[in-house]
């Protein structure tokens, strides 16, 4: 990633972002709000697309020029059409597709499933939980302050109901609870080990092998706690890792099938209304390339209420 970094001191001070950058960067005043209008300017390490903010003293801005190779001004592919699940005057959930962010992150250019629902609403969506990128499924938001606080609320105090469904490698067995506690793994950046040996936080997952064979496994998954990397880090120290994750060796393809991407999915979700109180159950279908292990099983996806399992 090539970027440029600087702080607001002396003449800079006061100035608009985009004529700051332009100045700062020595190029034209348009293509410097391009590059605000893309969201490739980070003020104090936060995103800005108003070009015509001011800068105050001491402020670090930073410009992303340039992401894997590509210009941040290159023309980005289409953004995926937003399939929403439920809406109301409080909440609305989606279907969070495969492959796109949860939320914005700095040196990141490119839109979010943030920025897809708030475009959606015309003001910023409350993010209140959140998937892995390559997980897909549930993923809800309120619509204002009050409804994302009790919606977080939920999640927080243990009362949201989550269901995932994944294919994995083979030899789980017909059912079980995994309460191993997870500590990130220093040998291997990016991971989560599940083991009683490190002083790790809890994490308690039961599960409900759908479909076991010789190469793969098709599992039901119910959370009681929401961490991170929690069910990828479960199931792999059973010995079956989620087919397609290479961060923690799940295999690219079994019984013929490929796994083009950690194949985890959000199934449903439980949790109480922020404005009536009452059960809002959500369920989003599950996307082809899942799908496939399913037919290929022969089991059907589960479906209705959430049985046991509470967490974030």
């Amino acid at each position: 990633m090539k970027r440029r970094t600087f702080r607001a001191e002396g003449a800079v001070v006061g100035r608009a972002v985009a004529d700051a950058v332009a100045s700062e960067l020595g190029m034209p005043e348009a293509e410097a709000r391009k590059l605000v209008d893309v969201g490739a300017v980070y003020i104090a390490g936060r995103r800005s697309r108003d070009a015509t903010a001011k800068l105050t003293a001491g402020q670090v801005v930073m410009v992303v020029l340039e992401e894997g190779g590509q210009s941040a001004l290159a023309e980005s592919a289409p953004a995926p059409v937003l399939r929403v699940l439920y809406e109301d005057a409080d909440v609305i959930a989606v279907d969070k597709p495969a492959g796109l962010t949860a939320q914005p992150t700095e040196g990141r250019v490119g839109g979010s499933l943030v920025d897809l629902v708030s475009a959606h609403l015309g003001r910023e969506a409350g993010l209140v939980h959140r998937l892995d990128r390559e997980t897909s499924g549930v993923t809800v938001f309120g619509k204002s302050a009050e409804a994302t606080s009790a919606l977080a609320a939920e999640f927080r105090e243990g009362r949201a109901r989550k269901r995932y469904v994944a294919a994995t490698g083979p030899g789980l067995p017909p059912s079980g609870t995994v309460d191993l506690p997870l500590s990130k793994d220093p040998s291997r950046p990016g991971r989560w080990r599940a083991t009683r040996a490190a002083n790790g936080v809890p994490a308690l997952t039961d599960f409900r092998t759908l479909h076991s064979g010789p190469e793969f496994c098709v599992v039901e998954l119910l959370p009681h706690t929401g961490r991170t990397h929690q069910l990828r880090a479960h199931l792999t120290a059973l010995g079956a890792p989620i087919l397609g994750d290479a961060r923690y060796g799940g295999a690219k393809k079994a019984g013929g099938v490929e796994a083009p991407r950690c194949l985890l999915h959000a199934q449903a979700l439980e949790l109480g209304h922020p404005g009536t109180g009452q059960v809002l159950r959500v369920e989003a279908v599950v996307p082809e390339d899942l799908l496939r292990f399913f037919t290929a099983a022969g089991v059907a996806v589960p479906q209705g209420p959430i049985g046991g399992a509470k967490g974030n």
